[in-house]
């Protein structure tokens, strides 16, 4: 029986939820570190985007080799979104049940390299001062900045992508015009 776009970028969605909060559980193991190190969260991008571009090219080999930018923009988009969701759910129960501890060292370590990047870009230092006031009255891992962060940091620069992805992965179907 031949799978629908929904099945295909639902299942490879939870292939991504599950690879995605198995790399989280073993940052966590190994050094809570890595959840500040940009090569880390580059490669949560870099994840991402194949397991969209494998859904994209599940959804032409389901279609006989044919798919329209819509079509390859939505098994993109709810690929991520499912796998995405997933994870951040995840590290929501982790950092404000299972762990706070965590939560407050990684929120240090989150201003701490905010205000490098800050000093680094010769912001003013009563500028600084203000923004970790700030940073430090947050629960980084409330349900607001969880969906923030899901939304503006994830999924807007994926959906970006993922634009860019389906316009160059789309090949229309001769016969259906």
């Amino acid at each position: 029986m031949e799978k629908s776009l929904k099945s295909i970028a639902k299942d490879y969605g939870l292939y991504l939820g599950v690879l995605l909060t198995l790399l989280l559980t073993i940052a966590y193991a190994i050094d809570l570190n890595l959840f500040v190190n940009t090569w880390f969260g580059l490669s949560i991008y870099a994840i991402a985007i194949i397991f969209g571009l494998i859904s994209i090219a599940k959804v032409k080999q389901a279609f006989d080799g044919y798919t329209n930018f819509k079509e390859a923009f939505t098994a993109y988009f709810i690929t991520n979104l499912i796998g995405l969701t997933i994870v951040t759910l995840v590290s929501f129960i982790l950092f404000n049940f299972i762990d706070t501890d965590a939560a407050t060292f990684l929120k240090e370590k989150s201003i701490e390299k905010a205000v490098e990047i800050y000093e680094s870009i010769n912001m003013p230092p009563d500028k600084i001062s203000e923004t970790v006031d700030k940073l430090e009255a947050e629960n980084l891992y409330s349900i607001k900045n969880s969906l923030i962060a899901l939304f503006v940091n994830y999924m807007l620069p994926l959906c970006v992508i993922g634009l860019l992805v389906a316009a160059t992965m789309k090949k229309n179907n001769p016969d259906s015009q």
